[in-house]
């Protein structure tokens, strides 16, 4: 590797946002570097809509189970069954996932390297140096190399993010943790648990999570069950082991364990205004209340690949901004919406079993399967919104019980 090297553009992470940005760079003839660190898993659902298959080309090879429904338990341990009445959600493992991404990208025509970045800098042209250890360890060789744009994908704590936009060490976060375990099999031990690999099961009590959910996800062999919090000194591992117990799958063989943050919200600021741009969780598109990302990731690295292509042929440094301009248009008022409902609805036992009792409403469940799995506020049924409206209000103000 010559220390002199020069790309078009520096991918820095191969999750899905950086994955995408470079295979979408590559097909337009840059020269990219993208660089990842090996062996790392991000702790997640794996939930993928059919909008994003379709837009990103999944292929079939890689959804390990097809979900038809959503169970929401509430702090009384009531349920309420929201069925997916047309379609189904696909479940991926993000190991196997986020490698064929990686992979697609370096067929598409960009070079792959396993690297631990460490820093960025300026040659005397003023170019963008970046550095980084070789082999994705800080005891690795010391490897720079020269970039006309970078794009910053390397998660929540970016390294990126804090060396080059302001505001960016200031993000808050959720700390999620979950446990990859054998899917309980056919017969006594699903039945036992109450397990099916059809559904997804999400957990709204306080003792499990104090400010967010916790979740039992299934995918094909492997199920995911996990939890999340803002908290401080609240026991993660302890609150999946409480779930675990609750729903049956104490005794389940355990695969492996993960953990990491996720953003609260999107950075007000995504480039730097030279040449670079972040995208995924370093750009802070994980949804709130929701938790969900991989969609938004991925839409987020293609929009940064675009403006990264327009700036590169413009030379005009604006164009970097495009990326959050055009993410936040389409889906700024999704997040802000989450963002209201889990700061309400999240906050107290009594308000989860409100909100869990919303959940029965047919209106709740089809809007928001519309929404989810198109991924934009639904427009069409103008007399569910305000039927819906009121009822919130009604739940709101205690008009109705829970």
């Amino acid at each position: 590797m010559d220390a002199t090297e020069t790309f078009d553009v520096v991918v820095v992470g191969g999750g899905p946002a950086g994955a995408t940005a470079a295979a979408d760079l590559a097909r337009n003839g840059r020269s990219v570097l993208m660089l990842d660190r090996a062996g790392r898993i991000k702790p997640c659902g794996g939930a993928i809509p059919p909008r994003l298959i379709e837009e990103f080309g999944i292929p079939d090879h890689l959804i390990v189970a097809r979900v038809k429904s959503a169970r929401m338990v509430s702090p009384k341990s009531r349920k309420v069954d929201m069925m997916i009445r047309e379609g189904y959600v696909g479940m991926v493992d993000r190991d196997v996932f986020d490698e064929w991404l990686r992979n697609r990208a370096s067929i598409a025509g960009a070079t792959r390297r396993t690297g631990l970045f460490d820093k960025l800098t300026r040659d005397a042209d003023g170019v963008s140096v970046v550095h980084y250890h070789d082999g994705g360890q800080k005891t690795g060789k010391p490897v720079q190399v020269r970039a006309r744009s970078v794009i910053g994908a390397d998660g929540a704590i970016s390294a990126v993010a804090k060396q080059a936009v302001p505001g960016a060490d200031k993000m808050k976060f959720v700390f999620a943790y979950h446990e990859i375990v054998k899917s309980p099999q056919a017969g006594e031990a699903a039945k036992k648990a109450d397990f099916d690999s059809t559904r997804c099961d999400v957990y709204y009590r306080g003792d499990l999570s104090p400010d967010f959910y916790s979740w039992i996800f299934p995918h094909g062999d492997t199920t995911s069950i996990g939890t999340g919090s803002m908290k401080k000194g609240f026991s993660l591992r302890g609150s999946v082991a409480a779930l675990r117990g609750v729903a049956g799958l104490a005794d389940v063989e355990t695969i492996r364990r993960e953990g990491a943050p996720l953003p609260l919200r999107p950075l007000r600021k995504w480039d730097n205004g030279k040449d670079l741009v972040l995208a995924g969780d370093a750009a802070g598109v994980v949804a709130p209340a929701s938790g969900e990302g991989i969609f938004y990731a991925m839409l987020g690295g293609r929009f940064a690949a675009d403006a990264v292509e327009k700036f590169l042929v413009t030379g005009n440094a604006r164009a970097l901004a495009t990326a959050r301009s055009r993410f936040m248009r389409l889906h700024g008022p999704v997040f802000w919406i989450l963002g209201i409902m889990q700061r309400y609805w999240y906050i107290t036992d009594g308000r989860r079993e409100r909100f869990v009792s919303i959940c029965r409403d047919r209106d709740v469940q089809d809007l928001t399967f519309d929404a989810y799995m198109n991924k934009e506020l639904v427009k069409a049924k103008p007399l569910a919104h305000v039927r819906i409206f009121f009822k919130n209000m009604a739940h709101l103000t205690g008009l109705v019980s829970a």
